[in-house]
């Protein structure tokens, strides 16, 4: 059996090293290019390897950095022709972004150091956008974003926090209060946004109160069916500029 396609995660890896000003060889000996395939072996993304021996190794890295030159208009050769659709779209997006693309890839590779978080991180579940490998920054900063959300002991002094501001818990986008609507069944409830960008989270970072916010359900999804999130201000005014259309 195969083993399966590559994430954005590992092209984001991949595209990181290839622009790397002392990145050598793309050779399969090259050093960077075996370091890197211990790293993405290490990746939370992949629990069954139908070809454990074959899987990310040194040869398919260098394959992969290959299908890069044909993208590349720097190189005056014509490359490998086996690049993806989503190798493409991945460089083109970052070609002119190299430093987030730098920061990105950082990021993936510090959670990558922690084995506690890289657990956590396997429990949460699929949804639209990890399934459609669509999030800007990958599944790996996706996912620990969302464990940080559901962090019990943080999300419940946010609440603390907001009902001693304002004595209730309403959505920050919408002003929907669950109790409210729901009456003692919605008592306490509300979900927890993590405000911070994804390109920013990484393995070593702590949450505070202020990266939090408090929304409803609807609202939370939306602020996530997008590739790149929208923050709690950008969804307000959206669903002010719709409902003044209307």
């Amino acid at each position: 059996m195969r083993n399966p396609k590559w994430h954005r995660d590992e092209i984001i890896l991949a595209l990181d090293l290839y622009f790397s000003s002392d990145r050598g060889s793309i050779d399969k000996s090259n050093p960077k290019i075996i370091e890197l395939s211990k790293i993405l072996n290490a990746l939370p993304l992949f629990p069954e390897r139908p070809d454990e021996e074959k899987f990310r190794n040194a040869n398919g890295v260098t394959l992969k950095l290959s299908n890069f030159l044909s993208f590349d208009p720097n190189y005056a050769g014509k490359g490998m022709s086996s690049g993806s659709i989503l190798d493409k779209l991945v460089f083109e997006e970052f070609y002119n972004k190299r430093q987030q693309l730098n920061f990105i890839a950082n990021s993936i590779k510090e959670i990558v150091k922690n084995e506690e978080l890289k657990n956590k991180i396997y429990l949460i579940e699929d949804d639209e956008q990890t399934k459609t490998d669509s999030v800007m920054e990958g599944q790996v900063l996706y996912k620990l974003h969302k464990v940080r959300e559901r962090d019990a002991g943080i999300t419940s002094l946010k609440k603390e926090q907001m009902l001693s501001l304002l004595g209730k818990l309403s959505c920050e986008v919408c002003v929907f209060e669950f109790e409210e609507f729901y009456g003692d069944i919605g008592k306490g409830f509300i979900e927890c946004h993590h405000r911070v960008p994804l390109y920013s989270l990484g393995a070593i970072s702590m949450t505070s109160l202020d990266d939090l916010a408090l929304v409803c359900s609807n609202c939370h999804r939306m602020i996530h069916r997008s590739n790149i999130l929208l923050t709690v201000e950008e969804l307000r005014f959206q669903i002010k500029y719709q409902r003044k259309i209307i």
